[in-house]
């Protein structure tokens, strides 16, 4: 079976998300994102350089989403497509790149978060009333997490 890969961008929301809806009345998330950008030095360190900047669109049900969860300056992860478009702006044709994502995540690694598990629809049940039941995490305390040598 071969694996299904597609586009992916990672960055930081860098402009406040608009909500905005097309001629046919789907939903369409819109932000400006920013990724930072680093230079390896000879001596093995890293010299951070400007941001580059770019323009970030979701539709649909994944726009309505996205502008729930999302604000100016979280970290994400998103999997879609480069999309290059024109338009004409005072009698001149202006030409731009988005990224239309079509899923959209919190970065892992940089973001601290809590997960609701609970069902997005309720589902019903067999006679015997088995309820989804969210998988319980248990933290371990500092003290089992230390080991003596």
């Amino acid at each position: 079976m071969a694996i299904r890969t597609q586009e992916s961008l990672s960055g930081f929301i860098a402009s406040d998300p608009q909500l905005t809806y097309t001629e046919r009345g789907d939903a369409r998330f819109c932000a400006r994102f920013g990724q930072e950008n680093f230079q390896r030095e000879e001596d093995g360190t890293f010299t951070k350089l400007e941001p580059s900047f770019g323009n970030l669109v979701l539709y649909r049900a994944t726009a309505e989403r996205a502008f729930e969860r999302f604000t100016k300056g979280d970290q994400f992860v998103a999997e879609g497509y480069a999309h290059d478009y024109t338009y004409e702006r005072d009698g001149q044709t202006v030409a731009g790149e988005e990224f239309v994502a079509k899923k959209i995540g919190h970065d892992t690694a940089r973001t601290r978060y809590d997960v609701d598990r609970t069902p997005r629809h309720a589902m019903n049940r067999d006679a015997a009333g088995q309820a989804f039941e969210p998988p319980q995490h248990h933290q371990a305390t500092p003290a089992a997490d230390s080991l003596s040598m």
